[in-house]
């Protein structure tokens, strides 16, 4: 199929996009990791509040935390972006950190159900959400000998595909684009008896509605899907920034739905657990997590 990019975007804007991220990925790549790190957040408390963008974030943590009074949600806002500002610092290392050496700063909860899933002769899946550093989440996976299919969503510029290649080459892993061709991808690497990483805290128009902090928030139904049809254990995975550039990364017992002869309620009420363990993990750190999404129609209904 031909491309739909507008000439001046492929000729122009996109390259010049290119060259500038790439040149600050050199930049913060040749920084020590706790600089970068420091530096990306500094950028982004200062930059971020500011962008019209925040607004949104404002507005669903309103919504979310109706008990916050104002200040408090500036504070999240500022801390949110700090966070995010710290992720993309962090992203040119990534593909530097070894999870089992002593300063890998990552600490490893529940990694025995990692090795369950790698162990079990079944296909398996990982879920998390934008939460911290939501990039190291695989790390752990992938070098304790997982070999991880990785969902992930194209950049708009063709030529920054590069990017997501830069993390986890201490073991087999391949990337799996979002879309319809993906989702053949997903059966096909579970039918090889592979596993999956999917970060499932976006909205998806034509997901299903699933209450999520009180709303319905339009949810992708795969994960219940497939895990259902070809019988797969799935482990929830939550990364928290415990200080600065330390991470604590707990991978918790596998979830099995429950079976039924209602088919489309086995799926909502798995992915309600789901949205279930993103929520309690937000609450509990709401500034690691990217109130940035437009996650909720405005229309909405709540409890």
């Amino acid at each position: 199929m031909a491309s739909t990019d507008k000439p001046a975007n492929r000729y122009f804007f996109h390259p010049l996009q290119a060259l500038g991220i790439g040149l600050a990925y050199g930049f913060f790549r040749l920084l020590p990791f706790p600089a970068a790190s420091a530096l990306g957040g500094w950028l982004a408390r200062m930059i971020g509040p500011a962008l019209r963008v925040s607004n949104r974030a404002r507005r669903n943590l309103a919504s979310a935390f109706p008990e916050k009074n104002p200040a408090e949600i500036t504070t999240i806002v500022r801390d949110m972006w700090d966070n995010l500002g710290r992720t993309a610092g962090e992203y040119p290392h990534v593909d530097r950190i070894d999870v089992s050496a002593p300063d890998s700063r990552i600490e490893v909860v529940g990694a025995d159900n990692i090795d369950l899933l790698r162990d079990d002769g079944k296909p398996g899946f990982f879920f998390t959400g934008h939460l911290a550093n939501w990039e190291l989440t695989s790390l752990p996976v992938i070098q304790r000998g997982v070999d991880l299919a990785i969902v992930y969503r194209a950049a708009n510029n063709p030529h920054l595909d590069w990017l997501f290649n830069r993390r986890g080459t201490r073991g087999a892993y391949s990337l799996i684009p979002k879309g319809s061709e993906g989702a053949k991808e997903i059966v096909k690497a579970i039918k090889q008896g592979r596993h999956v990483g999917m970060l499932v805290d976006q909205k998806m128009n034509d997901g299903i509605p699933v209450k999520f902090f009180g709303r319905d928030a339009m949810t992708a139904p795969a994960l219940a899907q497939m895990s259902l049809k070809y019988d797969c254990p799935v482990v929830p995975v939550r990364i928290e920034r415990v200080a600065g550039t330390r991470f604590r990364i707990t991978f918790y017992p596998p979830m099995t739905p429950e079976v039924s002869a209602d088919h489309h309620g086995d799926v909502a009420k798995f992915m309600e657990s789901v949205n279930g363990y993103l929520e309690d993990w937000i609450r509990e750190r709401p500034a690691q997590w990217l109130w940035l999404h437009n996650r909720w129609p405005a229309d909405a209904p709540t409890d």
